[in-house]
């Protein structure tokens, strides 16, 4: 197995939704506004992650390819959940109706993504099958066997390759499995969630990348989130711990590891999202872009 099947490159997570847009709302970025972000971001970056086959997914396929943008782009399924979880601790219970639903739904997204890779081909360069889907806290817990089906499925009807996008620590517990269905694994790291300091966060991200590696030798490993918030209310993260100085210091230390190393790295995010989480304007969810949700620069891309 080769085991670098993605090449380094300048990689970042982008979800262009505004102010009273969100996925859950159906209100989607229009070409205009994808356009805008893509243009502030061309320049910087080459590789953008995207997180569901959607109606958003298709708009930013579509403006890269009529305005002949440089941009390759990992697309994502957006996976819902098909069990109930006990440890979710903002909710994880369903009705059998409603996982019945979020299956066919799952379908649906893993047969979405397969259409738009193979009518793509040029600018989507690998495809991931669902994000957190199987971490211990997530809202919606897809079984391991389930995501060994939706990865054969993938890997039989496309060219590009197929990885999952998870928390590093199930490929360490049980994500084995699925693990020898992908051409890649995809691992995410946040030091500040798990209380490291702005002086401890490289290493720890290396830490984590180097503790999966070690697990899967035979595959390459990249890296499809890792970020610093510039924001908190203190709830899961403290707030002393976030700024626009340490997202500054830990974008360069990583994305200078990840050159040296060659390690494809999506840093998170392009842009806030003031959708996210709950609605507390501190809410961490809403400040881990490079850039605000009014698309100013925070410090990091000033410099």
């Amino acid at each position: 197995m080769n085991n670098n099947t993605l090449p380094f490159a300048k990689a970042i997570c982008y979800s262009g939704y505004r102010d009273g847009q969100s996925p859950d709302g159906g209100e989607f970025p229009s070409y205009q506004q994808v356009k805008q972000d893509l243009l502030i971001l061309k320049d910087e970056w080459k590789s953008l992650r995207l997180y569901g086959s959607d109606q958003h997914s298709v708009t930013i396929l579509e403006v890269i390819e009529k305005e002949c943008l440089p941009f390759d782009v990992m697309l994502g399924a957006y996976i819902t959940a098909e069990v109930s979880n006990d440890h979710c601790p903002w909710g994880g219970h369903y009705s059998d109706e409603e996982l019945a639903t979020n299956k066919q739904h799952n379908h649906q997204q893993i047969e979405r993504l397969i259409q738009l890779a193979n009518q793509y081909p040029q600018i989507i360069s690998s495809i991931s099958i669902g994000n957190e889907a199987a971490v211990s806290w997530t809202d919606h817990l897809v079984p391991t066997e389930s995501l060994v089906e939706y990865a054969k499925q993938a890997k039989s009807q496309v060219t590009q390759p197929v990885t999952f996008c998870e928390n590093y620590v199930p490929w360490l517990e049980h994500l084995g499995p699925l693990a020898e269905q992908l051409d890649v694994i995809s691992i995410h790291t946040y030091p500040v969630w798990e209380f490291k300091s702005i002086d401890e966060g490289l290493a720890y991200t290396i830490a984590n990348y180097e503790a999966v590696k070690s697990a899967y030798p035979d595959k390459q490993i990249i890296i499809t989130e890792a970020g610093w918030a510039t924001n908190s209310n203190g709830r899961g993260i403290e707030s002393h711990n976030v700024n626009e100085e340490f997202q500054h210091q830990y974008f360069h230390q990583l994305m200078d590891w990840a050159e040296q190393q060659q390690v494809l790295v999506y840093f998170f995010e392009a842009f806030d999202e003031n959708w996210k989480g709950s609605s507390d304007p501190l809410e961490p969810e809403k400040h881990w872009g490079i850039y605000k949700a009014d698309r100013s620069p925070k410090l990091v891309m000033q410099s």
